[in-house]
């Protein structure tokens, strides 16, 4: 008789149920947190933020060691680079999150029914979420905070680059959840950051509800190939901004500064300028030079640099790159409808924005775009949770359903519908 041949596994390869062991007590703790006061979610959230401000010196020495670790790219490093400052700011995203509204539970719409009963659609959470992210520690954080106020469960796999932040700020989230009372499987992350446990948590259907990638175009095409559960996401963040004729020059140089270096490696960084002809030869080489004296470099189309020559040649793929870095492709176009034409071709319906002081143009290019969102004299480094009163994001998602633009609170609940009768028989 044949004998069984045991299927020789690698010594450092996780346990294959341990995705499915903490998706099973997600699930069960979330139920607990989906059914908790607004209070009670509440004051795991400021407990957690006091946890975080008490590990700050564990933090920070954790962080330390990610960073002398990382090898990467500079705008990559700053994501991951942690400091007081940016601690503070994970805890008061935490605080911020706790003083917003509670959408569990908010009544969406409700009517009557002419045979008398009364019908309600009814926010309620998600469920568990499965939350892959890479080097950006406060994202933890924040992705924690969330779930917790919207009364999900999550699972949080971050990468390897930021295990040890990751490690410090699990312990604060979960001090939080349990000075309230609250189950400390609402919030989890695998025991290591083997890749194999991102494959374990998009074949969890049935388990996890929803995944939410945070990260490269690498990760995110991967996630979104591979998951048998439902996916929320964007690919790249390909923003445009575009200075109209009409605009206002000092307000277009202080925008185009800040929409492109603020900080060059977020998501919501400007990637491509593109600057209307008729206003090019005078507003171009300020822009240019306010830029480069701050570090960065361009690849620019041949009508910029017919106005400044210096300029290096941009290839097709120039446009169609996601930089993230200091480094700025610059076009110029012919107004309003070349300039959508432009972002139609080579965006990723992230962020787009137009400078101007002519409202006609700016309603056409707002109603032009199809992407997630579209500013006005505004930089789009605004593209941000934070900023738009959400008190942090999770993510933006860049598709057509569920949710558009920055993921907050109540982009993390789904709805049931409430039918209430008096005694009603259908006929």
């Amino acid at each position: 008789m044949d004998q069984a041949v045991a299927t020789p596994t690698r010594a450092d390869a996780p346990q294959p149920d341990v995705i499915r062991t903490m998706a099973i007590a997600a699930r069960a703790a979330g139920r607990v947190l989906a059914r908790s006061t607004t209070e009670t979610r509440n004051r795991a959230l400021m407990a957690a933020a006091d946890a975080l401000r008490a590990s700050q010196a564990e933090l920070l020495a954790a962080n330390a060691r990610d960073v002398a670790a990382f090898a990467g790219a500079a705008a990559f490093r700053d994501r991951l680079t942690l400091n007081p400052e940016r601690v503070e700011a994970m805890a008061k995203g935490l605080e911020q999150v706790a003083s917003l509204p509670d959408p569990v539970g908010h009544v969406m719409a409700e009517w009557d029914r002419p045979n008398g009963l009364r019908i309600r659609r009814v926010a309620t959470p998600v469920g568990v979420i499965g939350m892959i992210y890479e080097s950006r520690p406060n994202v933890g954080a924040d992705a924690a905070a969330l779930c917790i106020k919207s009364g999900n469960a999550v699972i949080l796999r971050g990468g390897s680059d930021s295990l040890n932040s990751a490690r410090v700020i699990h312990a604060a989230m979960q001090a939080g959840l349990q000075a309230a009372g609250l189950p400390v499987e609402c919030v989890q992350i695998p025991p290591d950051a083997d890749r194999a446990h991102v494959a374990s948590m998009l074949g969890a259907a049935g388990l996890i509800d929803l995944i939410i990638p945070r990260g490269g175009k690498s990760l995110v095409e991967r996630v979104c190939a591979e998951a048998r559960v439902p996916v929320l996401a964007h690919a790249e963040g390909l923003c445009h901004t575009y200075v109209h004729a009409a605009a206002d020059l000092e307000m277009a140089r202080r925008i185009v500064l800040n929409a492109k270096l603020r900080r060059p490696g977020i998501c919501g960084a400007t990637e491509t300028l593109l600057v209307d002809q008729a206003i090019a030869p005078k507003i171009l080489p300020g822009l240019i030079e306010d830029l480069a004296t701050r570090g960065c470099t361009f690849r620019a189309d041949a009508r910029a640099r017919e106005i400044v020559p210096d300029l290096p040649a941009a290839t097709e793929d120039d446009f169609a790159t996601e930089w993230l870095d200091a480094v700025l492709s610059v076009g110029v176009v012919d107004g309003v409808e070349e300039a959508l034409a432009h972002i139609a071709r080579y965006g990723s319906a992230h962020t787009e924005a137009i400078v101007t002081e002519d409202e006609a143009a700016a309603t056409t290019f707002l109603n032009g775009t199809d992407s997630a969102v579209v500013m006005w004299n505004a930089s789009t480094q605004f593209c941000d949770g934070g900023e738009f009163g959400f008190g942090a994001e999770i993510g933006i998602a860049t598709g057509r359903f569920h949710a558009r633009g920055p993921v907050g609170l109540e982009q993390l609940t789904t709805y049931r519908y409430e039918v209430i009768g008096t005694g009603q028989v259908r006929p």
